[in-house]
């Protein structure tokens, strides 16, 4: 969101968003008012949309299928899921997008997983959408987002009634602003650096704790960055001791 404030002003940065994150792993983020209203992640980052070599939403009742059906115990489920699904799992050959739309021409299950990939985004844009009443502006980002100009157009293909239309010429550039002038909903290309947005976190939530070293810091502390919720909680906790230490 600092990035989109910085290239598109306060007032953008203020308005109904869509956030994304689309890469090794990807994740999707409602912005309203400059707070996160929605995301596609839940208790773990496996929920949601499909990755790299994460399932995505899954339904539930898979697990106890698995565990009375084929034997399977907890850690093989938490194995599968988070390691040998998404791409890698529907493909059977790869978890990489490059290497999927290399071949999809080829091989139809590259193809099939492409295009679930696509639908999967697409559906997921829609309900974030609707959740924010509406959308001004969608952010794509991580290494499939900022760089798969096909993967962006198929995902915004259809979306003339939310306002993108797209323009081919600047999608296939990775322009900064990727849809027309003139599109009720403007589509970007922001490029992101996570560990250096995360570092800068930390590192000012320490300096917050330096400066109020008599201050209980709750468990389950929240920090948003870039519309993900990262949980802080009782890992960043121990972080006091990395103050106190320096202290002494």
């Amino acid at each position: 969101m600092e990035e989109l404030e910085r290239a598109a002003g306060a007032a953008a940065a203020r308005g109904r968003v869509v956030l994304a994150h689309l890469g090794n792993g990807a994740s999707m983020a409602a912005e309203r008012d400059g707070k996160c209203r929605d995301t596609t992640m839940a208790f773990t980052p496996t929920a949601g949309l499909m990755m790299s070599t994460r399932t995505g939403d899954l339904d539930p009742g898979l697990f106890t299928y698995l565990t009375r059906v084929k034997g399977m115990t907890g850690e093989q489920f938490h194995q599968m899921i988070n390691k040998q699904s998404g791409l890698l799992g529907l493909s059977e050959t790869s978890p990489d997008m490059r290497d999927l739309l290399a071949r999809e021409s080829t091989d139809v299950r590259a193809a099939e997983t492409v295009a679930l990939f696509c639908y999967h985004a697409k559906r997921w844009l829609g309900a974030l959408a609707a959740a924010l009443g509406g959308l001004d502006t969608l952010v794509f980002a991580g290494g499939i987002g900022e760089n798969a100009a096909v993967i962006r157009a198929r995902i915004c293909d259809d979306l003339g009634f939310l306002g993108i239309e797209l323009d081919p010429a600047r999608n296939e550039a990775n322009a900064p602003v990727i849809t027309r002038d003139g599109s009720r909903a403007t589509a970007r290309v922001i490029r992101t650096d996570e560990e250096l947005h995360m570092a800068k976190t930390v590192a000012n939530f320490l300096e917050l704790e330096r400066q109020t070293p008599d201050t209980p810091l709750a468990s389950g502390s929240i920090c948003r960055t870039h519309g993900s919720e990262w949980w802080l909680g009782a890992e960043l906790n121990a972080s006091r001791l990395y103050g106190k230490s320096k202290r002494r």
